[in-house]
């Protein structure tokens, strides 16, 4: 019996497997500890042959502990996953959900082997990264073709799985980040709103690897589609007038060795910048680059933006993440909808 109903659910009526449920959504993400003795071996499956500094293993481990030993990411994705059940179901499709990750239980391939028992012939695949490139689109795309060679190893037969393109140009996507930005802001002092900065953050990654993702097409790279989407989260946005030339845009979450360029600045190291200026203005901070709160935002953000700004006197409040969200879930059933158009629209 799995430990949660999203880990390993079945499409089966008493007589068989129910022919309308032979079509599924695999619901595809990175994966976290739930337990202190978990940690350890989840670092050990993402660091898995990269050139990670033992030390820097060691400090990611100590913010897992320092909050507990547990990510939260399983469980905003089972939260998720439910948001999208509900959003499928009342729009009239019967499409059951499963739940696979790459370095954690529900590993993806036992997930997999799971819908092959369980008659699923047809998947979609929804992987929790918005973004283009090898860590947020191809690197999911080998996870489908691993976790299915696993399945036929297995004696079984693996549905067809299709995994949906990124989906950080949705319609659906600037909006959501752009109320929680206008709720962040409306939650400071009335006094000091119209005085307050909008930073925008993302997961840093290695320049070589931004290059790669598009070298022909800059604005296509990782970072140019993160770009694309702050400036049109900001125009969605109470912030769209004041003048700014650009968007405020800086990295977070580097984790290579020290002599590889990374994308920068680092938002820490930004915000100490500002105040070495004569920059002390309050600041929304925007993680456009994520999903969900996992251990990522709520340690580089909430723990070391927060007490880096506490530290320079600089008030600093963050919007919220889109997952939880109804239309987040619709943006999924939207996406699906795209290879399936036969599927019931969301309201």
């Amino acid at each position: 019996m799995p430990e949660h109903p999203h880990d390993a659910p079945t499409a089966h009526t008493p007589d068989g497997p129910d022919p309308s449920a032979r079509r599924a959504l695999l619901y595809l993400s990175f994966g976290g500890p739930e337990k202190k003795e978990d940690v350890v071996p989840f670092l050990e499956n993402v660091t898995r042959g990269r050139d990670i500094p033992r030390e820097r293993l060691v400090e990611v481990g100590e913010h897992y502990f320092t909050l507990g030993g547990r990510s939260p990411i399983n469980d905003l994705n089972r939260q998720i996953i439910g948001t999208v059940e509900s959003t499928l179901a009342e729009a009239g499709a019967d499409v059951p959900v499963y739940f696979g990750n790459r370095n954690w239980h529900p590993f993806v391939e036992d997930t997999v082997a799971q819908m092959a028992r369980d008659g699923i012939t047809e998947a979609l695949v929804f992987a929790t990264s918005a973004w283009g490139g090898y860590s947020g689109d191809r690197q999911y795309a080998e996870d489908i073709t691993r976790a299915t060679a696993a399945t036929r190893d297995a004696g079984l037969t693996p549905p067809t799985l299709t995994k949906i393109r990124p989906f950080h140009d949705h319609p659906r996507f600037a909006p959501i980040f752009a109320r929680g930005v206008d709720d962040a802001l409306a939650s400071l002092p009335e006094d000091v709103r119209a005085d307050a900065d909008l930073i925008f953050t993302a997961h840093s990654i290695p320049l070589s690897a931004d290059e790669e993702s598009a070298p022909d097409d800059p604005s296509q790279r990782y970072s140019g589609q993160i770009l694309t989407t702050a400036r049109e989260v900001r125009a969605l946005t109470s912030f769209a007038d004041d003048g700014a030339a650009d968007v405020d845009l800086v990295w977070q979450s580097r984790s290579g060795p020290p002599h590889i360029p990374w994308l920068e600045p680092d938002i820490c190291d930004h915000l100490e910048r500002r105040v070495a200026e004569g920059n002390r203005n309050p600041v929304v901070l925007c993680p456009v680059g994520f999903v969900s709160d996992h251990v990522e935002v709520i340690w580089d953000l909430d723990t070391e933006a927060a007490q880096t700004a506490e530290r320079l006197g600089v008030t600093l409040v963050r919007s919220r993440t889109p997952g939880p969200t109804a239309e987040f879930a619709a943006m999924v059933v939207d996406l699906m909808r795209e290879l399936w158009p036969d599927l019931p629209a969301p309201a």
